[in-house]
């Protein structure tokens, strides 16, 4: 089974072509459509299991493909705003503000270079994750280039789900948000304009942290707030792509990472998030977006309860260990 995955990766990289504007990226699992200012969605692949050729976010089981942004709206896109003045990119709902410096790009990498009126340089270094073959990590560096302190910079991602094999109706859950210092606002709208300046409301009424919304037509919408970034400074911090098997698998690849915050989308078929549809058993994987870098806590691993996330780790290690010398005092009392 591990060839026939690999096999379909090399042919999805065999169809993304020579141009260097866009690419199509995977491993055995998850595949990505990269286009050149970092949003997905790129023409040029193979037929996933609903019959679109279009890859943005895909999870491929046993050589078959599940596309879960491409089809209807292309509407996966970025944005980052400072000063009044912002930049986004997104194939559907609109795109500017931005200049290309380069994309760059290899079987199972790329990477693309923005800037933003001359204020701000943004890269987006997407390149598979080394601890888990379910995800692929985008580091996000983000320069001030201003020659001037900038008070807040702000950052979008507009996320549509259309999970194969139901493509428009999906099952949608947004976690970790709660916890996490830098999120202004999360919601289950995936048509948003990708500009941080414009609000986003809910397109279902779900906002902030919800499980399972749906089955609809609806998406994640992510706006941050990273405060100060001085001049000649960078900030960065991480989105993670990728598929897996159901919710647990979703779950235990996110805690690999340390990722804080993340949205699930999967079928309208599986009510109960396990990998199959409730009534037929049609494969329905879950697919994976999320952050890192954002203040927020990392995710706990369901199959492994005692995994305990490493500033809660701390914690603990020092309660015991000052509870263990102050139990010592009061024994040498004695």
């Amino acid at each position: 089974m591990k060839f026939l995955k690999i096999v379909s990766a090399i042919a999805l990289l065999g169809m993304a072509g020579a141009s260097q504007a866009s690419m199509i990226i995977a491993d055995g699992n998850v595949a990505l459509g990269v286009g050149d200012l970092g949003q997905l969605n790129v023409e040029g692949g193979n037929a996933d299991i609903a019959g679109t050729t279009g890859v943005g976010l895909r999870y491929i089981s046993d050589g078959v493909e599940y596309e879960s942004t491409f089809h209807g709206c292309e509407c996966e896109g970025w944005g980052v705003a400072a000063g009044g003045t912002s930049g986004f990119a997104n194939n559907a709902l609109g795109t500017a503000g931005l200049s290309l410096v380069s994309f760059d790009s290899t079987a199972t990498t790329a990477t693309s270079i923005t800037t933003m009126g001359g204020l701000l340089q943004i890269t987006h270094n997407f390149a598979l994750a080394a601890e888990t073959d379910h995800l692929f990590r985008v580091a996000v560096t983000i320069e001030n280039i201003s020659g001037a302190d900038i008070a807040n910079l702000l950052y979008r991602r507009t996320f549509d789900w259309d999970a194969s094999p139901t493509p428009f109706n999906e099952f949608v859950t947004i976690g970790g948000t709660a916890g996490a210092s830098a999120v202004l606002g999360a919601n289950d709208n995936g048509f948003c304009s990708s500009n941080p300046l414009e609000i986003c409301s809910p397109q279902a009424g779900n906002s902030g942290d919800f499980t399972a919304a749906g089955p609809d037509d609806i998406g994640s919408n992510f706006d941050f707030d990273f405060g100060a970034l001085l001049t000649g400074e960078t900030f960065t911090f991480e989105i993670f792509y990728g598929g897996a098997a159901n919710r647990n698998a979703a779950l235990s690849a996110l805690a690999s990472v340390g990722a804080e915050v993340y949205s699930f989308g999967w079928s309208g078929l599986d009510a109960d998030q396990d990998g199959f549809g409730d009534a037929n058993g049609e494969i329905t994987p879950t697919f994976i977006f999320g952050f890192a870098g954002v203040g927020g806590t990392v995710i706990i691993d369901p199959d492994d309860p005692v995994d305990v996330p490493a500033p809660a780790s701390l914690l603990l290690f020092a309660t015991g260990f000052l509870a263990l010398i102050a139990r010592r005092k009061r024994y040498a009392k004695l």
